[in-house]
């Protein structure tokens, strides 16, 4: 999962009404869901963290530190469950990147290498978003059984990288077809799926972080390198934070 940074608050005081937030997070984050890295021109949303429907928390409406981006399944998936953000690891403050791997089917699953607490914390994310959940399936109006969730949008992201990393492959010293490929993940979306395919090619994996906003600006990846640093260096300050 793409680690992001949101940076500190464009404005001073609160967002009211918390829509007018949606600019400069798109600006910073760009029009991507902030738990499925799905690339959404439409209907993305301003993303509570804690949920702005529970009495509890009313009062982060329209706090900056409390936004993210979401698409309508991540978001409505998470609904008004409150979130004990001591119990959940966040794109925003931890290094996700190292927290989940992605497979060649679409499936997203909590990082082998991650035991006890951090990989509890992980899998929590994937529960509250609805991540860990299979593919289903639905008929058309033919009859024809076809799938409609995120992991099919995972699947053919992961076949389209894969595609394009086999391409590079074949031609290393090919700089066109290296730009044109970012700029493929960048219309694609799906981060971490492109990081999985060209997991052998350094100057590849630079391109993908430099090209998606918020992404080199977190410092989970240095200020220049592809290679991921741990902790998350939470440079805004967000607490609980810089727990992977």
């Amino acid at each position: 999962m793409r680690p992001v940074r949101r940076g500190h608050s464009p404005q001073a005081g609160p967002f009211d009404p918390y829509s007018t937030a949606k600019v400069p997070l798109l600006i910073r984050l760009g029009l991507y869901c902030s738990y499925c890295e799905r690339r959404v021109i439409t209907n993305l949303a301003i993303e509570h963290l804690q949920p702005k429907g529970v009495a509890a928390f009313a009062h982060l409406e329209n706090e900056w530190t409390n936004f993210l981006l979401a698409c309508v399944n991540c978001n409505s998936t998470k609904g008004d469950t409150p979130v004990d953000i001591t119990h959940v690891l966040l794109p925003d403050r931890d290094n996700t990147f190292l927290a989940f791997e992605y497979t060649v089917d679409g499936e997203v699953r909590v990082h082998p290498g991650l035991t006890g607490q951090l990989a509890a914390q992980a899998q929590a994310l994937l529960a509250l978003t609805g991540l860990d959940k299979d593919l289903y399936e639905v008929q058309d109006e033919n009859g024809k059984q076809i799938v409609v969730d995120r992991v099919s949008k995972r699947m053919e992201s992961m076949g389209i990288a894969l595609d394009q990393a086999a391409a590079i492959a074949a031609d290393p010293g090919n700089l066109a077809l290296r730009t044109s490929t970012a700029k493929m993940a960048f219309l694609d979306g799906a981060f971490s799926v492109w990081m999985t395919a060209f997991a052998g090619d350094p100057d590849m994996q630079q391109r993908l972080i430099d090209i998606f906003p918020g992404t080199r600006l977190s410092g989970c990846f240095g200020s220049s390198g592809h290679i991921a640093v741990s902790p998350h260096p939470n440079d805004d300050g967000l607490s609980p934070g810089g727990r992977i």
